[in-house]
């Protein structure tokens, strides 16, 4: 089945493509986005981003008939000033960021990301990095396993899904996905388990982020990829939970408005305009057809940013 890519036509028409101009996509996946926006160029180049080399092998059999100038980089997103400068680019005319997991990675049961099948802790988007969810869940002390079930699941009894963990692992390793359900069920009361949901969501999430440190990972591109972009370039950022879409909301709020000027204090004459500007003031989000037709799109915000001077 060929995997659809989320607000597909909202991205394209956002990042307002040249068809002569420089494009990145960050997060390549099955090559979706990267279909689109080769399909409006002529005579421009892609350079793709993705950790996952089973994501780059697929995006191949996509992308290639295409015959179009691509660059793959199997890395991760935060090396993208790097990887740039290394290819003697040092400003594009605009730049994907599609975060959280793709749906391949999801139903493929072996990689550990799903609490719907059993398989090894894992939730590596890069095969090659060693720490996994394993090592977490059987490592991390209570006051750890709590912060990162805290700050990144916001899940309201991370203290004590913790202390059952640790109480578990004492027995024997926590290894599977299905074991660490259970473990989870242990630790929640029955009228949070009779809700509806999946009681490992929040957790299987923080678990997730915290292997792959995708929001110091996001943090650190956003601010590159801002400074990539030439006049009139777009930085467009398709988020799936809040912790994310609070980070990019903040930073483009911040890159697009007049310093504040502490009360008390005169107003200058002559205040220096940002440098970019908000292209949607507010997230857009799929329609209720896509919605009804992927249901993972719910979740989905979509915020663009121009830059409007150097």
């Amino acid at each position: 089945m060929e995997h659809t890519p989320v607000l597909f036509i909202e991205v394209i028409e956002g990042l307002h493509i040249q068809k002569n101009g420089i494009y990145v996509d960050c997060t390549l996946g099955r090559g979706g986005h990267s279909k689109g926006i080769l399909s409006h160029l002529e005579g421009g180049k892609l350079i793709a981003f993705d950790q996952d080399q089973t994501a780059i092998n697929e995006s191949h059999k996509v992308l290639d008939p295409l015959n179009k100038d691509v660059t793959y980089n199997h890395s991760n997103f935060a090396a993208i000033k790097t990887e740039l400068d290394t290819l003697g680019i040092h400003y594009v005319d605009g730049i994907l960021m599609d975060l959280g997991v793709s749906s391949p990675q999801f139903d493929d049961g072996k990689r550990g990301f799903s609490y719907r099948y059993d398989a090894k802790l894992d939730m590596r988007m890069n095969q090659e990095q060693s720490f996994s969810a394993y090592d977490i869940v059987n490592e991390y002390d209570v006051k750890e396993l709590t912060r990162v079930f805290r700050e990144y699941g916001e899940e309201p009894f991370a203290y004590e899904i913790a202390k059952m963990i640790v109480k578990e692992r004492e027995k024997k390793p926590i290894t599977t996905t299905f074991e660490l359900v259970e473990v989870i069920k242990k630790a929640l009361p029955q009228k949070i388990l009779r809700k509806k949901g999946h009681p490992a969501k929040q957790v299987f999430q923080a678990l997730r982020i915290e292997v792959n440190d995708e929001l110091g990972v996001l943090k650190l591109a956003l601010r590159d990829a801002l400074s990539l972009l030439s006049v009139g370039g777009r930085l467009a950022v398709i988020t799936f939970h809040s912790l994310e879409d609070r980070m990019v909301k903040k930073m483009m709020k911040e890159v697009s408005s007049l310093p504040s000027i502490p009360r008390g204090m005169p107003t200058p004459l002559h205040q220096e305009e940002p440098s970019y500007r908000l292209v949607n003031r507010h997230a857009i989000e799929a329609s209720e057809e896509e919605q009804e037709r992927n249901p993972r799109s719910k979740s989905a915000k979509l915020r663009i940013i121009e830059r409007t001077k150097i």
